[in-house]
Order: structure tokens, then C-alpha cells, then sequence
């Protein structure tokens, strides 16, 4: 039975997550005082206290959750130790949106560092693109995807709006110009959805509003030497594994303006034999996902002390 790592991305974020880590582990805390050197964030501050509502800007999320992730699977490493680290490899990686940096990082595509200053480079241009035009996105429940383009054809008029996310079956995010997410949002249930609910974001995230950011990751990503992943790590672009590191380059880059297809790339792993889920990283969003993609998938959490430990020690006693 193959296993997968599975890596959060925005939206996960709840102030103390990791503080249970850094506190008992020091594998965590090397990971903070990298990720805060590297970046110039508090991030155990803003992590461990918060205020709420400066942990879920676009620009201080990104690479908070992606610093409580790689903490966390310091520590898994760490208490396994080599051998059993080795074990535990999974068959394949994925992340979603901000979380595929994760997994790329944690497949040794990419150093702690680079990784971690990036994702924070990343936040700042959707932040200030997201600024930069009122916009939105719209969670749109049982709709298919080809109701939902017609949801976008009928609703556009002229403006930015597309599928951004495709997460599970009934379940469609779209996203766009501001008054482009009403009008979709009012016309929803003439297309047959069920509801359709603003999701609280900074703007239209994986859409063409995020254009003038890609341009300028173009120029990070330029900076960043990717390595070939020892792991396959699927791409929300494609739902398809990344191959070499100017692969990689593409990918991440079409990702910023393109469709998170996330429903498609659990599929993929299911199809490619894998059965058991690691979440590794804050919340239980992926595992959620999952429930309504496969039941019978088996997602195990890893997004605290106890949950750590407890998978440690399930490991040394097979």
C-alpha cells in the first residue's frame, strides 16, 4: 500500500499552530530560527500569538504555514531517525497552492532557505496584486466543472473570472473581479449549485489578477537552483508529478495564474496506488477534502506534539 505527504496551504493558518513543536523539540526550533532568518518575519510570534488577523494576510501566512509544516517533519525525521526515516519515504508528494512549495522542499527539490524565502516573496506579489484590484473568490457547492464554466461564461460580462480551485466533487472555487464573484454568486443556483459563499481572502488568488505578481516570481524563481525531487512531487497545474528543475520553474510559475486542480492529483495518487495519507503541516483541510474525493482513503494528521509522537511511536513498534 504506497503513502503520500500531503502539505497545507492559505487557510490552514491558526494562531499557536506549531507552538506545541517548538517548544518540546529542537528540530523545530532550528526550522523557525532558519525560517526567521532567512525572511526577517517574527514567525514564532506571529504563529504562536498571533494577532489573527496579521496571520492570515496573504504576505505573513505563507510562510508561516510552510515554516510549522517543515518543523514538523524535522521532528517526524528527527525522532524516527535515519533508518526509519528512510522507511517511512513516501511514494509520491503534493501540496496545495502555497503547500506544493512544501512538498517540493520536503523532496529535497529545494533548500530550507531558498524555500522559505520564496513562499514569503511569493505572499508579498499576491498581496500587493491582490491589492491592486477589488477582487475575490467564491466557494460554489455541487456544480461539475462544466456547470461551473457556464457559471463563469454567464457571469464574467467582460471582467476576470475563472475556476481557481477544484477541490472535491461538488465543490469549485471560482475567482475573479469583484463584481464578477457577485454576479456568479447571485446566479449560482440557476445553474443548479447548491450555494456559493465569498471565501475571506485578500483577492483573486490563481487567477489573472495575479499576473503582475507572476511576472515578478518569474524573476525569484530565476534566482532559485531546483533540484530533480526524490520523490515524485505532483503539480496543481496538471495533476501530474514535476520532472526537471526548469519543469519545476514552469510549473510554479503557471501555478500562480493558473487552476489548482486538487481533486484531479488525489485522484492520480489513488490511481497510482496509494492509500495512505500523511497531512503534515497545521488543520485537518486536506483530510476533509479527502473524506468527499475517497472515503476509504486513510488520512493521518500531523499537526501537533500528540500527533507526532503518536505516529513515532506506531512506527518504531511495526
Amino acid at each position: 500500500m504506497g503513502t503520500a505527504f500531503l502539505f497545507p496551504g492559505q487557510g490552514a493558518q491558526a494562531v499557536g499552530m506549531g507552538g506545541d513543536l517548538y517548544e518540546a523539540f529542537a528540530p523545530a526550533r532550528r526550522v523557525f530560527e532558519a525560517a526567521e532568518a532567512a525572511t526577517g518575519l517574527p514567525l514564532r510570534t506571529l504563529c504562536f500569538e498571533g494577532p489573527q488577523d496579521e496571520l492570515a494576510r496573504t504576505d505573513i501566512c505563507q510562510p508561516a504555514i510552510f515554516t510549522v509544516s517543515a518543523a514538523a517533519l524535522a521532528v517526524v525525521s528527527d525522532l524516527l531517525g535515519p533508518e526509519k526515516t528512510e522507511a517511512f519515504r513516501p511514494a509520491f508528494m503534493a501540496g496545495l497552492s502555497l503547500g506544493e512549495y512544501t512538498a517540493l522542499y520536503a523532496a529535497d527539490v529545494i533548500d530550507l532557505p531558498s524555500a522559505v524565502k520564496l513562499v514569503a516573496r511569493r505572499g508579498e506579489l499576491m498581496q500587493a496584486a491582490a491589492a491592486a484590484v477589488p477582487s475575490g473568490m467564491v466557494s460554489v457547492i455541487g456544480l461539475d466543472e462544466a456547470q461551473a464554466r457556464n457559471l463563469v461564461e454567464a457571469s464574467a460580462e467582460g471582467q476576470v473570472l475563472t475556476c481557481a480551485n477544484f477541490n472535491c466533487p461538488g465543490q469549485i472555487v471560482l475567482s475573479g473581479e469583484l463584481d464578477a464573484c457577485r454576479r456568479a454568486e447571485e446566479k449560482a443556483p440557476e445553474f443548479g449549485a447548491r450555494g456559493a459563499m465569498p471565501l475571506k481572502v485578500a483577492g483573486a488568488f490563481h487567477s489573472e489578477v495575479m499576473a503582475p505578481a507572476a511576472e515578478q516570481l518569474a524573476a525569484a524563481l530565476e534566482q532559485v537552483e531546483f533540484r530533480t525531487p526524490r520523490a515524485p512531487v505532483v503539480a496543481n497545474v496538471d495533476a501530474r508529478p514535476h520532472g526537471t528543475g526548469d519543469e519545476v520553474h514552469e510549473k510554479l510559475l503557471a501555478q500562480l495564474t493558473g487552476a489548482v486542480r486538487w481533486q484531479q492529483s488525489m485522484e492520480f495518487l489513488l490511481g497510482s496506488g496509494v492509500r495512505k495519507f500523511y497531512e503534515i503541516g497545521p488543520g485537518r483541510v486536506l483530510a476533509g477534502l479527502m473524506r468527499r474525493i475517497d472515503r476509504s482513503a486513510k488520512v493521518t494528521c500531523l499537526n501537533g506534539r500528540e500527533a507526532v509522537e503518536k505516529l513515532v511511536q506506531q512506527l518504531a513498534e511495526s
